[in-house]
């Protein structure tokens, strides 16, 4: 009994690991989809040390003269600072953060703020419009945040707007670097970024879970911690 138990718990543990199951007082439950997430100014606030590393790492993976798509997140925006120390650079954004953030920092780059229906809390264009404009441009990587993160099935977002915006810039672009801290992996949300294997780099945080990292590995996509 005592076998069946240990073995019963760790098949347990493996699950809540790879985001199978969602562990609760007294067992477990399939984890529930992400439909909304907090504020802007909590998610800022939320793994905020492993948001600047992943913004700083993304820094060392851009190289000067790039033209990069950057959609609207906490992480992106904590990159916001490294990226104004690359010289030559051409953004085009749907974050007026972002665009704001680049200028205090005294970045030199192009910056390029898509039109559409303005988004409050986000600071963010959203809708048909900003998803047209982003098909007149062209960019060597897109840079996109997620809400949820699955080595079986790829990127995922909270909002049906936000990966509409995502998948444009992403269907414009000639790499995809997805920036995700490891508070992501083993969530579910509702709307489709990307697949695992149109992931060129992923950018993570020390703490993202071994299997999951292996996983995404192996199908191919260079993971940056």
């Amino acid at each position: 009994l005592k076998g069946e138990l240990k073995s019963l718990r760790e098949d347990l543990a493996e699950l809540v690991e790879t985001g199978k199951a969602q562990k609760i007082h007294g067992g477990a439950r399939r984890p529930r989809l992400m439909v909304a997430e907090g504020s802007f100014n909590e998610r800022q606030a939320t793994e905020s040390p492993a948001k600047i590393r992943i913004g700083r790492l993304l820094s060392k993976a851009v190289t000067p003269g790039e033209t990069l798509f950057i959609d609207t997140g906490s992480t992106t925006l904590a990159a916001a600072e490294f990226l104004a120390a690359i010289p030559g650079l051409t953004i085009v954004t749907n974050s007026t953060r972002l665009a704001e953030r680049l200028a205090i920092s005294g970045s030199t780059a192009e910056v390029f703020l898509l039109g559409g229906r303005f988004h409050g809390d986000n600071a963010e264009t959203v809708g048909p419009e900003t998803v047209t404009q982003i098909a007149t441009y062209q960019a060597d990587r897109a840079v996109i945040s997620v809400a949820a993160m699955s080595s079986s099935i790829g990127g995922w977002d909270a909002s049906h707007e936000e990966a509409q915006v995502a998948r444009a810039m992403i269907d414009n672009s000639h790499s995809l670097t997805v920036l995700a801290d490891s508070t992501k992996f083993g969530r579910r949300a509702a709307f489709k970024v990307c697949e695992v294997e149109a992931i060129d780099l992923l950018i993570t945080d020390s703490r993202a879970s071994g299997s999951d990292i292996a996983a995404i590995k192996q199908r191919g996509v260079e993971i940056w911690q």
